[in-house]
């Protein structure tokens, strides 16, 4: 036996070969690492692309702030000097936050032993003309939808009262002269208020199958049931004053988000009430504010738009807030602003 010695050009012929192997394996390894780093970075991009549409949905949920309205609200808030001052003409406590309750339930925890309003200045407020005629107009409806509506001639003349006293504040003014140059007001003042008329006034069926039971304006600014078992509507500081007074009313807290709690100042407030045994979950409007005021921003949003339901988010001194226009018809059906963001919280954040 002896031990064969390879010729030196075979022996580099062998180490050039496993050197190549070890190439070729280095190689088809980093291959498949970099595959692998691929399919991994392909499925992150996937995530993060089906991230990006979830957030841009949400984004979508809420419509971006309308600047133009915006201007013109802030215009109107600026002119209505029959606006109620907090602290001075009125003072509120809005005490604890509401618990969740299921729209229909009769059951609900309250978290205000007081009532929203201990202080209103009701003389103030009958020296107002705008003011007194909407007091009058307060107890000329059905409170429960499905029972007709019947106007008299004193309820006429009231509402007419009512319009003239509106139409002749510089708040309605201004929004009249917006509305015309926006082509959707006529420039004379007898057309403009027949068309209030007809958006806040008109008669309609609110409850199928039933006579007339329902106008905008009952439906805002009184209030209603629905089938003995829920209140609709309802969005006017007055009337949750004077119904609160006369005890058919019971507060039972705010409804706000964690980081923005209202306070005593807030001209626009999300809460929870009982009415005449039944209970309002979630309801919202705004306080201090004139008629006037109210039915300008409401008007001004349901005439800019066709479709039945219109939300636009606006800042209005120092709230942000949606307003939400619900139309019947060539009627109003609802319309009530909700409460986002409190004592120029949202600023930081646009």
């Amino acid at each position: 036996m002896y031990n064969k010695v390879l010729p030196l050009q075979d022996v580099l012929r062998v180490e050039t070969g496993l050197k190549q192997k070890s190439l070729n394996f280095t190689a088809a390894r980093a291959e498949g690492v970099n595959r692998e780093k691929s399919i991994m970075a392909a499925r992150l991009c996937g995530v993060l692309a089906l991230l990006a549409v979830f957030l841009s949905g949400l984004d979508a949920s809420r419509p971006a702030i309308n600047q133009e309205l915006s201007n013109i609200f802030n215009e109107l808030w600026t002119l209505d000097v029959n606006r109620m001052t907090p602290a001075t003409d009125y003072t509120i406590s809005v005490q604890g936050r509401a618990n969740y309750v299921t729209q229909g339930s009769h059951v609900v925890t309250d978290r205000a032993s007081q009532p929203l309003f201990s202080n209103v200045n009701e003389i103030k407020l009958q020296n107002i003309t705008t003011f007194t005629r909407l007091m009058k107009l307060l107890d000329n409806y059905e409170r429960s939808t499905g029972v007709a509506e019947r106007v008299t001639t004193v309820e006429q003349t009231e509402m007419n009262l009512f319009l003239d006293a509106v139409l002749e504040t510089e708040v309605m003014k201004r929004a009249h002269r917006y509305l015309v140059s926006k082509g959707q007001s006529n420039s004379n003042l007898r057309i403009f208020k027949n068309q209030l008329r007809l958006i806040w006034f008109n008669l309609y069926h609110r409850k199928r199958n039933s006579a007339l039971d329902s106008c905008g304006f009952e439906h805002v600014f009184v209030g209603e049931t629905k089938s003995g078992s829920e209140i609709i509507g309802f969005h006017n500081w007055v009337q949750f004053y004077l119904q609160e007074k006369s005890t058919h009313l019971d507060y039972k807290g705010y409804k706000a988000r964690d980081n923005d709690l209202p306070d005593h100042d807030d001209h626009v407030l999300n809460l929870q009430f009982s009415w005449h045994g039944l209970v309002k979950p979630v309801g919202s409007a705004f306080i201090g504010t004139s008629p006037e005021f109210e039915m300008a921003l409401f008007t001004i949003v349901f005439l800019l738009n066709t479709e039945r339901s219109t939300t636009v988010l606006v800042n209005v001194d120092q709230c942000q807030m949606e307003l939400v226009v619900i139309r019947h018809g060539r009627s109003l059906g609802t319309a009530y602003p909700k409460l986002l963001s409190s004592n120029s919280r949202h600023v930081s954040h646009h």
